[in-house]
């Protein structure tokens, strides 16, 4: 049976962290594609993105999928013990929690020092995003005002640039948390498994795009005009470029759901301080859900880790 952990574990961290991450990239696009655009459209052209960012890791490291992101966490015997992350994952996405993948499915796995580089890591990165998209949007105010409707000759150049933006994002994000996926696997892996692993990869945004989204969209339809082409446009850009300074910062994974919820935040921060009619208090009961659902997510993905590696340490059964 230990020999079918590895894919057994990998198929149940695919869905649990596309389903609970992925909403991140994607959840402004579905919002403001959603009325106009059949679901299927946007799942082939999600899974077509997922396929060429696999590939291209695949093909230029060696059979490595998770562009070098696991280099400090070398592959391991996988035991039982070991599914306790992805399936908790799956219960905190179903619950709507924005749990941390990178820390609960990597904790379990990685050693103290590489687990504190990650969450030094995460913690920057909420901050850098939050800092940048209060300023960014005191700027982009001063130009943009969703209440206005979008010119008829503008429409069709902002939804081009939405789905510009959007593959921008969803290139940037695996290049992030594919790791969280392919933790469970060797680090180089064949031809014939990456075919495999991309059919899966591909039937999972098709479940995920025909529920619209799933629960954790809800975080996305809470915060303001994200279902709007414009602000959906501008939020995945300045996402994707935040990620994209981590990734080439070094190869320590870290948690894109911080990042996320972060520059939402900043965002949300930005829009309160410019508006006369929405007073500061009234933002603090948004900010507050998603902060203790971050703190919830990170107490999860800790007790779990520190669960695994005590049954690992044989402690719990003998």
């Amino acid at each position: 049976m230990q020999e079918y952990y590895p894919i057994l574990f990998f198929l149940l961290a695919s869905y649990s962290v596309i389903a609970n991450d992925s909403i991140q990239t994607l959840g402004t696009w579905i919002a403001s594609n959603k009325d106009r655009t059949p679901w299927y459209y946007l799942a082939i052209f999600a899974s077509l993105g997922l396929i060429m960012t696999v590939s291209y890791s695949w093909y230029f490291n060696d059979g490595d999928i998770s562009y070098g992101r696991l280099e400090k966490i070398p592959f391991q015997t996988i035991e039982w013990y070991h599914g306790i992350a992805p399936l908790a994952l799956i219960v905190l996405t179903r619950f709507s929690i924005p749990a941390s993948t990178s820390f609960l499915i990597l904790s379990t796995m990685a050693n103290n020092a590489v687990i504190g580089q990650m969450f030094l890591k995460s913690v920057l990165g909420y901050v850098v995003a939050a800092i940048v998209a209060f300023i960014f949007w005191i700027a982009v105010s001063k130009v943009l005002d969703e209440k206005k409707s979008v010119r008829d000759k503008n429409k069709k150049a902002w939804r081009t640039a939405q789905w510009f933006s959007t593959g921008f994002l969803w290139w940037s994000w695996l290049s992030h948390d594919v790791a969280n996926i392919s933790v469970f696997l060797p680090r180089q892996i064949s031809f014939e498994m990456l075919l495999l692993i991309l059919f899966f990869f591909t039937a999972v945004m098709f479940i995920i795009f025909r529920e619209g989204g799933g629960k954790i969209q809800g975080i996305v339809l809470s915060k303001t005009n994200t279902k709007y082409v414009r602000s959906a446009t501008i939020i995945d850009f300045v996402y994707a470029i935040i990620l994209l300074y981590f990734k080439e910062l070094n190869s320590i994974p870290m948690s894109t759901t911080w990042v996320f919820i972060g520059l939402l935040s900043g965002r949300e921060v930005a829009i309160s301080a410019l508006s006369k009619h929405r007073k500061i208090k009234k933002l603090f009961p948004i900010l507050k859900g998603d902060f203790w659902k971050l703190i919830i997510g990170m107490t999860v993905s800790i007790a779990i880790a520190v669960l695994v590696n005590y049954i690992a340490s044989g402690n719990l059964f003998g």
